[in-house]
């Protein structure tokens, strides 16, 4: 007597080259939509990182085929992120290199640098080599610009931190109140600035306490945030940068070339 076969449910797992497809493409559409609401063209994304036309599109279309080994399509990945103000880090490492990031279980002992050929060993060993350096000289500065303002500073409240690439310019950053700079805000209404990109320029924006983006514009970029109790515009080029409250007339934020600070708190209601 013969039994029945059972049939078989089990599916294959998809490879690692398809995975690699999957997380590819679902990365560059990302970006690319973050790209399209920021209204920013692939050019003056490849002004801001300095990545080839061609490997940008790449990775917007999920295109693996025209991209380099997967630890350089991470690294390209981070440096894309970076440029629309996310996370580079965070959001890159999702992007499998080797397949213990996908089945950690099945790759037992074997360490991921052994799937790297000495080659890329090399280059991998380079690029920690100058994250270190890099890390280093920026705990340095940093420790450098807390020293300086606290002994030009008399009052620790007002202390502005500024980015560590900066710190050469060792300007104290004036906080000026907003009837000083700009007017129109209302009794008991959020409030809301808009930015316009004269030159592009460094901008962090902070709205009730929870930083909103920090990164770089290009010319001609217009963007606008709102908050319920506060907001704090800081940039590098004062002068390349339009601010306006509450949609009145923009104002520059200070002169050409300057680190400025402007903090604007809505007024409560009476």
């Amino acid at each position: 007597m013969k039994w029945p076969r059972k049939k078989n449910n089990h599916q294959p797992s998809p490879s690692l080259e398809q995975q690699r497809s999957e997380k590819l493409a679902e990365l560059g559409a990302k970006l690319w939509a973050l790209r399209q609401e920021q209204i920013l063209s692939l050019e003056q994304v490849v002004v801001l990182t300095r990545i080839p036309r061609r490997l940008l599109q790449a990775i917007e279309e999920g295109n693996l085929n025209e991209l380099p080994e997967p630890i350089y399509i991470q690294g390209l990945i981070r440096q894309f992120a970076e440029a629309l103000g996310l996370n580079g880090v965070e959001f890159s490492s999702s992007f499998p290199i080797t397949s213990a990031q996908m089945n950690p279980q099945g790759m037992g002992n074997i360490s991921p640098l052994s799937q790297l050929r000495p080659i890329h060993l090399y280059f991998l060993y380079i690029f920690l080599i100058v994250c270190s350096v890099n890390g280093l000289s920026q705990l340095l500065n940093n420790a450098v610009l807390q020293a300086s303002n606290s002994q030009n500073q008399p009052y620790p409240q007002q202390k502005s931190v500024v980015k560590p690439e900066l710190a050469q310019r060792q300007e104290s950053v004036a906080v000026q109140p907003i009837s000083d700079r700009l007017s129109g805000i209302h009794q008991g209404q959020a409030v809301q600035i808009g930015v316009t990109l004269k030159a592009s320029s460094w901008i962090r924006v902070v709205a009730d306490g929870k930083t909103e983006f920090e990164g770089i514009l290009p010319e001609g970029t217009h963007r606008t945030w709102k908050a319920q109790e506060q907001l704090t515009v800081k940039t590098n080029n004062a002068g390349g940068v339009l601010m306006s409250v509450n949609q009145e007339k923009a104002k520059e934020m200070g002169e050409p070339g300057k680190e400025e600070e402007i903090r604007i708190a809505a007024k409560p209601k009476l």
